[in-house]
């Protein structure tokens, strides 16, 4: 597939559809923490997405590949992806969904500042500052609504170590000889090493079990199948052909919605301000993502 420059119209359709699945995404994992410990949900999703992947590697004929150097940086990838959903999940345990998700989706910030000094090609215009100013701004109002959900200041933390370690995958992936491996390879060595870290890890946050129903699983299978298998598959695809602070952008995206099925779904407060918030951070992806003057 040929690499592009900047964001076409079919990926802005793919990265909004995508970025839809992330936020209803934030919405089931609050929910599934009801059910199940959060870092032991985590470990679940892993080692079922592990299963879910291997079916599919062995139907489209993608053979397991370790090629000389890659089992480092694989190691790290996974490490990182592991580190990024014991936050995120532990966040959303602590914290709303409106809050957690703000936050975790300030990624593209550290990404598109990483990108700037270590990925040719990505430098920041002064008119993609611009963009990634009007973005954060649409993000730092919605944080500005604090009517209903639970806070704390753990949980906001944990909330912005996710979005690190997320921002962390994403220069793993263009920087290190991993990048020599299919995406299915990648998000291998995520899914294998996360499952063993997180459900290892888990008895250290709590029982494992809280009380687990229908819905419960329900939500943890549509994260197994959904995002942690086929959706992030569907991303590595993306950061083979746009640029890796281009396809983060849209994830500005992710938290409005998730603001807004926060209030559809659980009951959280909005205000008028999401509006303002969408605007800004439309124009925001738009300036991100316009081609520079020839």
């Amino acid at each position: 597939m040929e690499r592009k420059d900047r964001i076409d119209a079919i990926g802005a359709l793919a990265l909004t559809g995508f970025a839809i699945v992330l936020a209803f995404n934030q919405v089931v994992i609050k929910l599934g923490n009801g059910g199940f410990q959060p870092v032991f949900m985590a470990g679940l999703r892993s080692l079922g997405a592990l299963v879910v992947l291997l079916v599919w590697m062995r139907i489209r004929g993608v053979r397991l590949s370790f090629p000389v150097g890659t089992v480092v940086p694989g190691l790290l990838l996974g490490g990182l992806f592991a580190f990024e959903f014991v936050c995120l999940f532990w966040a959303l345990d602590h914290t709303s969904v409106a809050r957690a998700s703000i936050l975790f989706y300030s990624m593209p910030v550290i990404l598109s500042l990483a990108a700037h000094f270590t990925l040719p090609g990505e430098r920041l215009t002064p008119l993609r500052l611009l963009g990634l100013g009007l973005a954060m701004a649409g993000v730092a109002v919605v944080l500005s609504q604090r009517n209903g959900g639970q806070a704390s200041l753990l949980g906001d933390l944990a909330a912005l170590g996710a979005a690190c370690g997320w921002a962390g995958i994403a220069l793993s992936v263009r920087l290190t000889s991993i990048s020599k491996v299919v995406p299915e390879m990648q998000l291998w060595w995520q899914l294998v090493v996360s499952s063993v870290l997180l459900l290892g890890l888990a008895p250290l946050f709590g029982p494992l079990l809280r009380d687990p129903g229908l819905w419960h699983v329900a939500g943890l299978m549509y994260q197994i199948i959904a995002v942690a298998s086929f959706g992030f598959l569907f991303w590595f695809f993306l950061m083979k052909i746009y640029p890796a602070s281009s396809v983060a952008s849209f994830s500005f995206l992710s938290p409005v919605i998730s603001v807004v099925l926060g209030w559809l779904i659980l009951g959280e407060q909005i205000g008028g301000a999401v509006i303002v918030a969408l605007v800004l951070v439309a124009l925001g992806i738009v300036l991100i993502n316009r081609r520079p003057a020839s």
